[in-house]
């Protein structure tokens, strides 16, 4: 039994069965990735980037998501990508170029770079830890830390922990949201049904987070937002 299907033991059978169901299409659409992946890079001959090239591109990255990555609150929030899983940062990648999650920028930033660029970026944002930005409302943590690691039984809720792991460090497939901005956590689970899960025939995560996103209020979004923006 694979780690995702593990942890959607105890959901509610209703809940449990669409999981289940995600959890399985995801296990497939990571082994072709996987596959496309190596034969991008054996089409390539296996090339490495330089350090030259990788800092380059770290600098240019930096000018949306902050210095060391830690995220940035502009126009609208740019996510921390610190300290985050490189399966996950590679999987959204290839979800962006393939339209399955909506963003031009990161369509055009995503779909030019080679497979050794994309394993030199996420090797080193997952390297980094610079402090939190931090930011939200102290209030509301003790009720979003209790949401994270109980979930809400009455709204068919999971603990957000069962799969991003009790530091909220990420595991695998499953991102970090330790330290991520708080603002950035709330506008993606208002608008998942808009941005994840855009081709239901090559799901990733997004398919086993929608009933999850769906089911929880706004204030319960702001407590869970407000908790893990200040985890380190």
């Amino acid at each position: 039994m694979s780690l995702a299907m593990r942890r959607i033991r105890g959901f509610s059978p209703q809940l449990g069965r669409r999981l289940a169901k995600a959890a399985r299409k995801l296990a497939s659409q990571t082994a072709v990735l996987t596959f496309v992946l190596i034969v991008g890079a054996r089409a390539e001959d296996t090339k490495t980037v330089s350090k030259q090239d990788v800092q380059a591109k770290l600098a240019y990255c930096e000018v949306c998501h902050g210095v060391s990555a830690q995220g940035f609150r502009g126009y609208y929030p740019i996510p921390r990508l610190a300290g985050q899983q490189t399966e996950y940062l590679k999987n959204q990648l290839q979800a962006f170029v393939e339209h399955r999650r909506t963003n031009n920028i990161m369509f055009n930033v995503g779909h030019v770079m080679s497979p050794a660029m994309i394993a030199a970026l996420t090797a080193n944002f997952n390297e980094l830890n610079p402090k939190p930005l931090g930011g939200a409302s102290k209030e509301s943590e003790p009720a979003g830390k209790k949401i994270f690691e109980e979930g809400i039984a009455s709204a068919d809720v999971p603990a957000c922990s069962s799969c991003h792991g009790p530091d909220a460090k990420g595991n695998g497939p499953f991102p970090r949201l330790a330290g991520q901005l708080s603002d950035y956590v709330i506008s993606k689970l208002v608008n998942w049904d808009k941005e994840r899960g855009q081709d239901p025939a090559k799901p990733d995560n997004s398919a086993m987070m929608q009933p999850i996103a769906h089911n929880l209020t706004q204030p319960q979004i702001k407590a869970v937002a407000a908790y893990l923006s200040s985890l380190e």
